[in-house]
């Protein structure tokens, strides 16, 4: 590029994508670079989905237009065909040939990417400064003070603490409607009549840039899960706030009745889909809760909704994080419940006769997408109940779906869905029987299992497996005063019967045959 005299090198990662970063405040075009790179050892460190790989690339080389267009000096290795390349390598290599006085960067989202950040900048015997990422209510330092001296950090209270610090749906110190949460009325299910929701998903047609990459994902990663015939996401911001007015004009309003309902073939229903720019930094959740909020103001949504949907941003998403950021590396290694199982084949597949499981694995494949009950509930509650090693349970959400970054998604996978950290994220582990799908969706109406069987070839898997749960982790849960209820119903069961039970569960692990690395 024929730069010389560069003062500051700038380092902007794929989820990081926002003009106005914290790092760039002091950016001088005369002396400074912006450094980003596409490295194939991001799309491959876990067996990452087509169409996560085309959302960040292409995010990221339309950010790059974006600077280009303000006048910064921006050091851009794009992905080839062919060549393997590592993060630290290609940074390296860069900060050998640029020769900068000092590297700069915002908080990653992985602790690793920051770690490999550190190492390459003190092998190479330069200045780093870490920025905070200001796209959060809250810093990890304000977290860890915010824990110290609790024997339980729980996501409720946490949350009414920043609602109080920001002013959210607050009057005075009153939150509006005079209760913290409406959780309770969140969870109707749609009844035999169906969802009546027009949501068709992303609605972004892709344009040159975004046709290019999907040529490169499909040529570089044509052996990776996943399709790219419906590519939609939005990968600028203009598309995200696009994204943003349809949800609050068109969705918000129904949201939060049916957020944890599921339904045959209709993937999106009336969530907002915009997890994937928030995480890539193209929206601000601020601006996400304020639209929120002044809907409800407006008379366009009712409380319990917009309380519900602001919930997920302001407080279980700061929450996730904060628990992320101090609980790891450590934290990646926990396994409380001892899963030592590998993964389902039919996970990268879909190929599965249990209906609820091919519709949520079905539609991950196709969009990269579930929304967050299919995570918790079915996916995630299959694998919990299988005995699913939860590093392989985190691996597998962190290569599928496109709004993963790991901030976010380990602490949900590991913690809340696979209750790996002995209830530092959850206060008891989220099991249910085949019922709690039946009840929240149209999904058994179509399985050849029936959700209230406990044994016999034709049970439930769900059903079955819960309680084989219960039974293989009884000395533990009782531990668990949340958990009592479950085991009193545990021990209602005849001796012979739980010999039934487990049986049968060891059928049903034989039949699933060996699962499959998470790296394919």
């Amino acid at each position: 590029m024929g730069m010389k005299q560069v003062r500051t090198l700038v380092i902007l990662l794929g989820d990081q994508l926002d003009l106005d970063a914290s790092v760039l405040r002091t950016f001088d075009p005369k002396q400074d670079v912006i450094w980003m790179a596409e490295v194939s050892e991001e799309s491959t460190h876990v067996w990452t989905h087509k169409q996560k790989i085309v959302l960040f690339l292409s995010a990221m080389r339309h950010f790059k237009e974006a600077l280009l267009d303000r006048g910064y000096r921006v050091d851009y290795t794009e992905l080839s065909t062919d060549a393997e390349c590592s993060f630290s390598g290609v940074l390296s290599d860069s900060i050998r040939r640029l020769q900068p006085e000092t590297v700069q960067c915002m908080r990653p989202g992985e602790w690793r990417v920051l770690d490999l950040i550190e190492k390459t900048c003190a092998s190479l015997k330069l200045p780093l400064k870490v920025f905070e990422d200001e796209h959060f209510f809250t810093t990890p330092e304000e977290f860890k003070g915010f824990a110290e001296g609790r024997k339980a950090i729980r996501m409720e209270y946490f949350y009414r603490f920043v609602r109080k610090k920001f002013c959210v749906l607050m009057e005075g110190d009153t939150p509006v409607g005079g209760a913290w949460n409406y959780d309770k009325e969140n969870r109707k299910a749609f009844g035999k009549a169906g969802p009546k929701c027009a949501n068709k998903g992303p609605i972004h047609e892709p344009d040159g840039i975004t046709k290019e990459v999907i040529g490169l994902v499909d040529e570089r990663f044509s052996k990776h899960p996943g399709s790219l015939k419906a590519f939609r996401w939005a990968v600028t911001r203009e598309e995200a706030l696009d994204d943003l007015a349809l949800f609050i004009e068109e969705r918000l309003a129904l949201f939060g009745d049916h957020q944890d309902a599921m339904w045959t073939d209709e993937p999106w229903l009336f969530h907002s889909l915009l997890s994937p720019s928030l995480n890539l930094k193209l929206l601000r959740p601020i601006e996400v809760v304020q639209a929120a909020e002044e809907a409800y103001r407006m008379g366009q949504a009712p409380l319990a909704a917009v309380e519900g949907f602001i919930r997920q941003i302001l407080g279980w998403r700061e929450y996730v994080r904060g628990v992320y950021w101090m609980h790891m590396p450590e934290y990646l290694e926990r396994n409380t419940l001892k899963a030592e199982a590998d993964l389902p084949e039919f996970y990268w597949t879909g190929d599965t006769e249990f209906e609820c499981l091919k519709q949520s694995i079905g539609q991950t494949l196709e969009f990269g997408y579930s929304h967050h009950i299919q995570r918790l509930m079915v996916t995630g509650l299959f694998a919990l109940l299988y005995g699913v090693d939860p590093k392989q349970v985190h691996a597998w959400y962190l290569a599928v779906y496109v709004d993963a970054v790991e901030w976010v998604e380990l602490p949900n996978s590991l913690g809340m869905s696979q209750y790996g950290d002995d209830g530092l994220m959850a206060s008891k582990p989220y099991v249910a029987t085949g019922k709690y799908i039946d009840r929240m969706s149209n999904y058994c109406a179509s399985c050849p299992k029936n959700p209230s069987k406990r044994i016999g070839e034709d049970a439930c898997p769900f059903t079955t497996l819960y309680w084989d749960f219960l039974l293989r982790h009884e000395a533990l849960l009782k531990k668990n005063q949340r958990m009592q209820l479950q085991l009193r119903n545990l021990n209602r069961i005849e001796d012979s019967e739980k010999a039934a039970i487990r049986l049968r569960a060891c059928e049903i692990r034989s039949s699933l045959g060996k699962g499959v690395s998470v790296n394919g």
